[in-house]
């Protein structure tokens, strides 16, 4: 038995024995005692019958009595009951006929057929009361009548007490017969059954003591193994005690742990040639990024000194222009030039914010100043702002007009800003467009601000368009910017605790800002 299968055959085998005996004992068992309740079942009706062809024999007799009356009742009453008696015969010699057919042994025959002497007495006296009736009817005289029936009643009597008493004591035998049976079957079967529990349960623990517990001490030892592998402990090796099939799995689970070894040993060398290498990249990185941080600053440094000093100038270009304006001496020819030079230098000023505010914004210093502001004049400046790029490339750019000025919570600079910015994406990435619409209305307690165009629309990766330096990929439109004007959008109308949404569900795209307000007012435009 150097193989488990063969192990585990012989022990599901006897199982299966062990079953098959028990099934065929049990079935033994009941077969004899479904049989031995049959036979008693059968006694006690074969006991009913005697009893009711008694009361028939009873009611027999004094239908005869009645029958050689003075005074006789209905003439069929006597038949009626000669009838019944039959009947109740018939009944009671049929059971005895099939108890006779269905008995095993030559001795239950024989009692059986015993019983069939007694009937046949009974009839005979049934027949014999029959003809002495008749004859007694025939007697002219009353007293001889009385006399001559009460003989044969007597008579009658004698004949059919006996038989029935012998049919009823046999049947009561049969019956108790069957009772000792019965209990004999069962201490019969407490006895298999417990002989057989015993005979179970000393096979069980013998294949336990052989085969069982080996194998499990087998597995136990393979599991305390794969738990020490799972540790770390890679040396760790089992002994190979048989050339069953835990033999061949605990020398797979060595050659395993072998392998897990040696792989452990390149793994660590090509994790210290990774840290190497990752070292010297984090350095450079570092490097890099110590570099790239430099240059930012000095960016941002650069950004906002040019615009400090660019600012300086165009507030003397203005303070100049303004003084020139107020100036009585100013010849009126070169007033509406004064007007245009100050008109140019404050666009450029705002510009100049612009840049500025940018690069407070990339270096975290920017604070927003909100206040009640209209949303009409500051989508009036950016589309004035606009208009000469909107000419420049041929595109209609249009305020659509409102029954009303929305009032909102903002800082009016920076809304400026952003919806240029929208303005100047939609001249600029909208390949084809021929009109730009800005639009606003009230909502709750809030506004709405659209920028639309009739250009291709967005690309199916639009909300990507919101990360930092991404760019989209419009057909047709040319390649310009940084990529951050929608994500300083964004950032800007979060900072209003309000929300910026892309939509194209058609020709053209359609950028939503939603701005929340405070007691916003609807005022005449």
């Amino acid at each position: 038995m150097g193989s488990l299968r063969v192990r585990f055959g012989l022990l599901v085998g006897s199982a299966a024995a062990l079953v098959v005996l028990a099934a065929v004992g049990l079935y033994g068992a009941l077969h004899t005692a479904e049989r031995t309740l049959d036979a008693t079942l059968d006694a006690q009706v074969r006991l009913e019958l005697i009893a009711e062809l008694s009361g028939r024999l009873t009611e027999f007799g004094l239908a005869a009595v009645e029958a050689v009356s003075d005074n006789p009742g209905r003439p069929e009453r006597l038949a009626n009951a000669r009838n019944e008696v039959d009947r109740a015969l018939n009944a009671v010699d049929e059971g005895v006929s099939r108890a006779v057919a269905g008995a095993g042994g030559v001795l239950d025959r024989t009692q059986y057929t015993a019983r069939a002497r007694p009937l046949a007495r009974l009839r005979a006296a049934r027949a014999m009361l029959d003809r002495q009736v008749a004859q007694i009817q025939r007697e002219p005289e009353p007293g001889k009548r009385a006399d001559a029936i009460r003989g044969a009643l007597n008579a009658f009597g004698a004949v059919t007490g006996q038989p029935l008493t012998f049919l009823v004591e046999a049947e009561r035998r049969a019956v108790e017969a069957s009772a000792a049976e019965v209990r004999r079957l069962a201490a019969r079967m407490r006895i298999v059954a417990a002989a057989a529990a015993l005979v179970i349960v000393l096979l069980l623990v013998l294949l336990h003591q052989s085969l069982t517990r080996p194998i499990l001490r087998r597995i136990e030892a393979i599991r305390a193994g794969a738990a020490a592998i799972g540790r770390g402990e890679l040396d760790t090796r089992l002994t190979v005690a048989s050339r069953d099939e835990l033999g061949l799995l605990v020398a797979s689970f060595n050659r395993m742990a072998a392998r897990l070894k040696r792989r452990e040993i390149r793994v660590a060398a090509d994790r210290a040639a990774l840290e190497d290498i990752v070292a010297r990249a984090t350095a450079d990185l570092r490097g890099a990024n110590a570099r790239l941080e430099e240059i930012d600053r000095s960016r941002r440094r650069f950004f906002a000194d040019v615009s400090h000093e660019l600012r300086t100038p165009l507030t003397v270009i203005l303070g100049e222009c303004d003084l020139a304006a107020r100036s009585p001496d100013t010849p009126d020819p070169f007033r509406p030039v004064i007007a245009t030079i100050r008109k140019r230098a404050l666009r450029l000023h705002r510009r100049v914010g612009d840049m500025l505010r940018v690069a407070r914004s990339e270096s975290g210093e920017i604070a927003l100043e909100r206040r009640p502001v209209g949303l009409a004049g500051i989508l009036s400046e950016a589309v004035e702002s606009c208009a000469p790029e909107a000419a420049r490339r041929r595109v209609a750019l249009v305020l659509e007009p409102s029954p009303a000025d929305v009032e909102v919570l903002a800082d009016a600079e920076w809304l400026r800003q952003i919806v240029e910015g929208l303005i100047d994406n939609a001249l600029r990435h909208a390949a084809g467009a021929t009109e730009v619409r800005l639009g606003f209305a009230a909502r709750g307690t809030g506004a709405t601000v659209t920028v639309s165009d009739d250009g291709p629309g967005f690309p199916p990766e639009a909300e990507a368009l919101f990360e930092r330096f991404r760019r989209g990929s419009t057909p047709g439109a040319a390649a310009s910017g940084f990529g951050i004007g929608l994500a300083l959008a964004r950032w800007v109308v979060e900072r209003h605790d309000g929300t910026i949404r892309l939509n194209s569900g058609g020709p053209g795209a359609r950028v939503t800002l939603e701005l929340p307000g405070e007691d916003v007012r609807e005022d005449a435009a």
